[in-house]
């Protein structure tokens, strides 16, 4: 089993979640984060004062998948979160030891 955390800009979620669920991902986590990559930030007036944004918001999607959809996963959210612009995101896999289904008691595969 593979844990996938993507960051994505949060106008692509819808996007990115019909993607997903077409390719048969059955569940996902959602968090609205904030944070800084390459862009470091940026300035911005409001009221005509100038500030800087030194984070910028983003959503955070946590999946969890058998191991052999993983690719596919990831192919499918960088494609379709994908603006070209800076600030796109960021999409890590990780390993997933053990996974457990509260209600059911069901485990790892059987659990997603």
């Amino acid at each position: 089993m593979k844990l996938i955390i993507a960051t994505i800009k949060p106008f692509k979620l819808e996007e990115v979640r019909e993607a997903l669920t077409a390719i048969g991902v059955r569940g996902m986590m959602v968090t609205e984060i904030k944070g800084f990559g390459s862009q470091s930030g940026h300035t911005e007036i409001y009221r005509g004062a100038e500030y800087a944004v030194n984070f910028v918001p983003k959503i955070k999607l946590e999946i969890a998948v058998d191991a052999p959809m993983a690719d596919q996963v990831v192919e499918t959210i960088a494609k379709t979160a994908r603006t070209g612009k800076i600030g796109d995101g960021k999409i890590f896999v990780l390993d997933l030891e053990q996974a457990v289904r509260v209600r059911t008691g069901e485990t790892n595969a059987d659990a997603l």
